[in-house]
């Protein structure tokens, strides 16, 4: 019974090293895991010892996997590989069911997961919350609370985002107001999708209180991987601003959308930026710009700490122009 417990345990154990990223160090270290990007000179290997490990890549002698990885050369061209076997110090042999390629790490920029053009569903998201409370001669509570995620499954593309902002001076409310939007993508091509979208905003202290906006329209996607994603919209909306004062307006207009973010340093760092600009077909406005940008830094594998700076304007406004910026900083989570 005890030898046959040991041999279980034994192949259990054997079983789990065989499915095992490894990679060796040119210090003589020999570690397990499971790769999961390298960028910016960082291999980053995810372990159940250590958590998520930035391996210095001019320090790795060779490594293997078992995982289907895009191997890139160069900035925009890559080779899939259905395995990566170890070669001599300095190089990885790539395995596609072709002939076995040897190639020089040094010559390897990027490694990260190919993603299907139609597959499984694939879903990410994030929140991010900022509070800050100052207690002097004028006492202010500022909140801040922003959720985004997106769910895609084949050609389909769900997204939705929502945002909420409060800040009170000695229980003198100087910002309140809250947006919310959704968005379907249709694939038509791998690139090629064509967006329709609803976005509702509410402002319970600036005269130009609340918009309304359905648009839709082309849009193509230069990439969507691992290291992030950088997408460009055009749109033709149409909208309804309601003021303070009781008016109203309805228009067309024609707006152009954008959503970049990238990972940096093995995914330690996170630069993003997403907005629209829209022109009014009438004269109702000049033009209307909602845009973010920031910086996420991530903690654990979940856990961030973020910086943002966010704009909203509307120009030319015949009943109440609008200009609002906001600086945040706080935590966040990410999927």
């Amino acid at each position: 019974m005890l030898s046959r417990t040991l041999m279980c345990l034994a192949i259990a154990s054997a079983s789990t090293t065989a499915l095992a990223d490894t990679v060796w160090m040119k210090n003589g270290d020999r570690l397990t895991g499971k790769i999961t990007v390298f960028d910016g000179g960082k291999l980053m290997l995810d372990t159940p010892y250590g958590g998520s490990i930035a391996l210095d890549w001019k320090q790795v002698k060779t490594l293997e996997s078992d995982q289907e990885l895009l191997v890139k050369q160069d900035a925009y061209t890559g080779q899939k590989a259905k395995s990566l076997k170890a070669a001599d110090d300095g190089k990885v042999v790539m395995q596609n069911g072709e002939a076995p390629k040897t190639v020089e790490l040094a010559s390897i920029q990027q490694i990260i997961k190919p993603k299907p053009v139609v597959g499984d569903l694939v879903w990410k998201g994030n929140i991010d919350a900022a509070v800050d409370f100052q207690r002097a001669d004028s006492d202010t509570d500022d909140y801040n609370l922003a959720f985004k995620t997106s769910a895609r499954s084949g050609r389909w593309r769900h997204t939705a985002d929502a945002e909420y902002n409060r800040e009170t001076t000695d229980e003198v409310v100087g910002t309140n107001n809250w947006n919310a939007e959704y968005a379907l993508d249709r694939f038509i091509t791998d690139k090629w999708y064509w967006q329709g979208r609803v976005n509702v905003k509410r402002d319970f202290v600036e005269d130009l209180s609340k918009q309304r906006t359905v648009g839709t329209g082309p849009g193509y996607q230069f990439w969507d991987d691992e290291l992030g994603a950088f997408s460009l919209g055009s749109l033709l909306n149409h909208s309804t601003y309601e003021y303070a004062d009781g008016d109203k307006s309805d228009f067309y207009s024609v707006g152009v959308k954008w959503a970049y973010n990238r990972f940096l340093i093995g995914k330690t760092f996170e630069f993003f930026t997403n907005g629209e600009v829209g022109k009014p077909l009438s004269g109702v406005a000049d033009y209307s710009l909602d845009s973010e940008v920031g910086v996420r830094y991530k903690v654990t594998q979940w856990a961030s700490l973020n910086l943002k700076y966010e704009k909203d304007m509307v120009t030319g406004s015949s009943n109440a122009d609008l200009n609002t910026s906001r600086y945040t900083a706080g935590f966040g989570v990410a999927w």
